[in-house]
C-alpha cells in the first residue's frame, strides 16, 4: 500500500495542497472529515487519523508529513517533543472488534446455511439465486435511504463504475467455478482447498498493492491455513481430496483465485476512492450495491451453465424456481418437507448479508488478508457447533479427532501473525518506525 504524502508549511491557506498562514485564525474546512484548530500546535483531526505538528517545528523545518495508506489506520503524532514520532494503536482496537464481529457472523453464516438447506434441500439453486438477486434489492434500498440522509454523496455515486463491473464479473466467475467443482468434490475437500484463498490474497496484494509482509505474518498465515486443514482433514477419509480427480481440485482453487482477486480489487477501490474524494471515504453500500448488481447481470448470462451444474435443465428452470418459491414460503401442495421455511432461509439471508457487509468493512479499515484470516477462524468453530444437537439437523456429528490439535495450530498462527516485533526509534529522526501491519511501498 503506497504512502500518501502532504506538505504542510507556513505561508498560505491551510489545506493539503497549499501552505498554512500561521498568523491567521484557522477555519473549519468545508469537508466535515477535517478540522484544524489554532493552538500552540496544529492538529489535523480526521475520521481515520490525527497528526499534531508544533507550529515552531513548522516554521523551523517546514516538514513534509507522510501518512501510510488508510488500511493501516495509523495515527502519527508529531510535536510532543520537537522531533518525536509516536505511533498510536487505537486503530488496532477497531480492527480487533471488527474481526471478532466478522468471525461471529462467519460462524452464523456457515451454520445457518446448513439449517436453511433443511427445508430447501431440493432447491439449493433457488436459495443461491434468492441471495444473489434479493441482495441487489436490499442493498439499493439501503443505499437510497443513506443517500437521502446525506451519508452517501453525489461524489461517491459518481466514482468510476468500471472497477465495480470487474468486481461483479470476478464474483460471478468465482461462483460458477466453485459450483462446478463443488458438485463433484467431497464436502471435506472444499474447506481444505479453500485455504488457497489466503495464499492468493497474499500473492495478489504483493503484486498489485506492493505490500510487503514480515516473516512472522507469512508464518502466521501458513499456520492458520494448516490448522484448518488439520481440523477438517482429520474427520474425513484419507485420499478424499483426490477421489474426484485433479481437474476439479484445480478448478476449485481457480474459483478461490477469482474470489481473492475480488477482495483485493475492493481494497484498491477504497484506496482510489480516498484519492478521488480528497481524503474522504466511499460508503460501503456504494460498493455492495453496484458490485451485487453487476454480479447479478453476469449470473443471468451464466444461468444456462449454472442451472445445469445444479442438475436443473434450463428449460425447466422457471418451474423449478416457482416450486422453490412455494417451498420457501411454505405454501401450496409442495410444501411438504419444507418445515422451517421461511424462517431458517430468511435468517440465513440476513446473517449472510451482515457477514458480507462486515467483511467489506474489515477490508476497508484493515486489509483483504486480515478479513480472510477472520473468516478462516470461523471454520473450526463451525465444525465444533455441528457437533452440538442443533435443531432440524438430527443426530449431531462427532468431533474430528484432530480438532484440538488443529485449533491449537490455528490460534498459534493468529498470535504469530498479530505479533509485532519491538522496534526502537531514534528521537533525532523524523521518520516513522515500521508499520505494525503489512509494510507497503510506493
Amino acid at each position: 500500500m503506497a504512502a500518501s504524502c502532504h506538505r504542510i508549511s507556513g505561508g498560505a491557506k491551510l489545506n493539503f495542497h497549499k501552505q498554512p498562514n500561521l498568523n491567521q485564525p484557522l477555519q473549519l474546512l468545508p469537508n466535515k472529515n477535517y478540522q484544524w484548530r489554532r493552538t500552540r500546535e496544529i492538529t489535523l483531526v480526521t475520521s481515520r487519523r490525527r497528526s499534531i505538528i508544533s507550529s515552531a517545528e513548522l516554521d523551523k523545518k517546514r516538514n513534509t508529513i507522510c501518512w501510510y495508506a488508510l488500511h493501516d489506520k495509523q495515527e502519527v503524532v508529531e510535536g510532543d517533543n520537537e522531533n518525536e514520532v509516536v505511533i498510536r494503536g487505537n486503530w488496532r482496537v477497531e480492527i480487533a472488534v471488527a474481526a471478532v464481529v466478522t468471525m461471529g457472523l462467519g460462524v452464523g453464516n456457515r451454520v445457518l446455511y446448513k439449517l436453511a438447506l433443511v427445508p430447501l434441500k431440493k432447491y439449493p439453486f433457488f436459495l443461491a439465486q434468492l441471495a444473489t438477486f434479493g441482495y441487489v434489492v436490499v442493498y439499493f434500498s439501503i443505499l437510497h435511504f443513506r443517500y437521502r440522509a446525506g451519508i452517501v454523496t453525489d461524489e461517491m455515486l459518481s466514482l468510476p463504475k468500471a472497477p465495480l463491473l470487474a468486481v461483479g464479473l470476478l464474483e460471478a466467475l468465482g461462483a460458477a467455478c466453485g459450483m462446478a467443482a463443488a458438485a463433484v468434490l467431497s464436502g471435506a475437500a472444499i474447506p481444505i482447498l479453500s485455504q488457497s484463498f489466503l495464499v492468493w490474497q497474499i500473492i495478489l496484494s504483493y503484486i498489485f498493492l506492493g505490500r510487503r509482509y514480515r516473516y512472522n505474518q507469512l508464518l502466521g498465515c501458513f499456520l492458520v491455513a494448516l490448522g484448518v486443514i488439520i481440523t477438517v482433514a482429520s474427520g474425513s477419509s484419507a485420499g478424499s481430496l483426490m477421489e474426484a480427480g485433479m481437474f476439479w481440485s484445480l478448478l476449485m482453487i481457480v474459483s478461490f483465485l477469482f474470489q481473492a482477486a475480488d477482495t483485493i480489487l475492493k481494497e484498491v477501490i477504497f484506496l482510489d476512492a480516498t484519492k478521488n474524494l480528497k481524503g474522504g471515504s466511499v460508503d460501503l453500500f456504494v460498493i455492495n450495491s453496484y458490485g451485487s448488481a453487476f454480479q447479478a447481470v453476469f449470473i443471468c448470462l451464466l444461468l444456462p451453465f449454472l442451472s445445469r451444474l445444479w442438475g436443473v435443465p434450463f428449460h425447466q428452470l422457471p418451474k423449478y424456481l416457482s416450486d422453490g418459491a412455494a417451498c420457501f414460503l411454505n405454501i401450496g401442495t409442495i410444501s411438504g418437507g419444507c418445515e422451517g421455511a421461511p424462517l431458517l432461509p430468511l435468517l440465513f439471508c440476513i446473517v449472510n448479508m451482515a457477514y458480507n457487509i462486515s467483511l467489506l468493512h474489515l477490508i476497508k479499515i484493515s486489509s483483504a488478508v486480515v478479513s480472510s484470516l477472520a473468516s478462516t477462524v470461523s471454520v473450526p468453530i463451525s465444525v465444533y457447533l455441528f457437533t452440538l444437537p442443533l435443531p432440524y439437523l438430527g443426530v449431531a456429528s462427532s468431533l474430528p479427532s484432530g480438532f484440538i490439535a488443529g485449533t491449537i495450530v490455528l490460534v498459534m498462527g493468529m498470535l504469530i501473525y498479530a505479533w509485532i516485533p519491538s522496534t526502537t526509534t531514534s528521537t533525532n529522526s523524523n521518520t516513522p518506525p515500521p508499520m505494525p501491519s503489512p509494510v507497503t511501498t510506493s
